[in-house]
């Protein structure tokens, strides 16, 4: 058990370095770039919307004007809340191909144009980086290609300006470069911070993998010492005994070594070497501090709790795997996760740790067999320390881990 500290360091690093880049940033950061451009570009179409609403239909210009400006305010708000950053982008992206479908049915005087090009050409971008943001790839290249081909269609008409058919061609391939470039560059995030995920995940099963096999060896190396020294030792007194002082001396080294195989014998952790619960609670602590993502801690009765040693590197070792699974698989693009680290005493030598939170959630029976994190990590480390854990989590309602020692104490986790 003395190599358990390396364990937990090198988890928390691993979590450290994984968060330099992680899919659910690249979403939050592309989103956030969208809302403050998207503000940026509206208010640089304002002054050519007012010149060009003579133009169009009494009222016309300003519904036009209200629906898509307001929508604009309505991304760049969500994007920096993080709540419901997809609806606003496709609500966006939606009706700004419905305006491109409608101009030229609102346009009621196209001479007012002067063969300047519609105001709704200058959010062709945003459009399209909106429903980068808000659809799957391949959804977004036919966005991506088909919103700006309206618009080409519109330039090509009166009441887009009336454009030649090569200006309107290269107006629209203009606005397809800019929007698959956008396209490419955040596809090209998310798979590398996905497959960065990927990787540090698999060295973190790999490491735990490796750890359990040098604690297996080293309890290998203890057994062996216990049988050479107690047990062959003893058999070969026993054997050369002629004298009743030397079957004395036999007996009492049979003794010693019945109870020493006992005592190796026990499973759980040692009722010796006992720490306080807060120095738990201060290590959990310093090991949040590692993570970019914060983690609202609750600890209830630590004062007078005492576990044993192995028991507190068991719950440590568990928790902080718990935690880095959250900041892995928990997040969900668009949308703000709360995580949650409880602690609680159970009268004087139990403790019980939940890490929750309220993120997309999974359904436990369909993990892979091959993924350690879980049933390694956590529930057989607990249930070899004399613990147990729970994992409780649906599809869209996040997921809650239980961790308990003794077993007793999580009311049978």
């Amino acid at each position: 058990m003395v190599e358990m500290p390396a364990v937990d360091w090198r988890v928390t690093r691993i979590a450290r370095r994984r968060s330099t880049v992680t899919r659910a940033q690249v979403e939050t950061v592309t989103a956030r770039a969208l809302g403050l451009f998207g503000l940026v570009f509206g208010a640089q179409t304002v002054p050519v919307a007012l010149a060009q609403a003579d133009a169009l239909l009494p009222g016309a210009e300003a519904a036009l004007m209200a629906v898509l400006y307001g929508a604009i305010v309505a991304l760049a708000v969500a994007t920096v809340t993080k709540v419901g950053v997809r609806t606003a982008c496709l609500a966006f992206a939606v009706l700004y191909a419905v305006a491109l479908v409608v101009w030229p049915f609102l346009v009621d005087v196209p001479a007012a144009l002067g063969g300047s090009a519609p105001w709704l050409y200058y959010l062709c971008t945003v459009a399209t980086t909106a429903a980068v943001v808000a659809v799957r790839p391949i959804w977004a290249a036919v966005y991506t290609v088909v919103v700006p081909a309206i618009y080409g269609v519109v330039r090509f008409l009166p009441a887009g300006g009336d454009a030649g058919p090569l200006l309107a061609v290269l107006d629209a391939m203009y606005s397809v470069v800019l929007g698959v470039v956008v396209l490419v560059i955040v596809t090209m995030l998310r798979q590398a911070a996905e497959s960065v995920d990927s990787a540090q995940e698999a060295a973190l099963e790999r490491y735990d993998v490796a750890a359990r096999l040098h604690a297996n060896e080293i309890e290998r190396v203890k057994v062996d010492a216990l049988v050479h020294d107690s047990v062959l030792t003893t058999l070969l007194s026993a054997a050369a005994a002629t004298t009743p002082d030397q079957e004395q001396l036999a007996a009492r080294m049979a003794r010693d070594a019945v109870q020493r195989l006992d005592e190796a014998g026990v499973t759980g952790p040692r009722a010796l070497d006992r720490v306080g619960l807060p120095v738990l609670v201060r290590r959990l602590r310093a090991a949040l501090t590692t993570f970019n993502t914060p983690f609202t801690v609750r600890v209830v009765n630590a004062g007078g709790v005492e576990l044993p040693v192995e028991a507190m590197e068991a719950l440590y070792a568990a928790a902080v795997q718990a935690m880095v699974n959250s900041l892995q698989h928990a997040d969900e693009p668009g949308l703000s996760t709360r995580r949650e680290l409880r602690i609680r005493g159970v009268r004087a030598g139990g403790c019980v740790i939940e890490v929750a939170d309220n993120g997309r959630g999974f359904d436990p029976a369909q993990v892979p067999a091959e993924r350690l994190g879980l049933r390694v990590s956590i529930e057989e480390r607990m249930a070899n320390a004399g613990g147990a854990a729970q994992v409780d989590s649906r599809i869209g309602h996040g997921t809650t881990v239980t961790i308990a020692w003794p077993q007793r104490a999580g009311g049978g986790a």
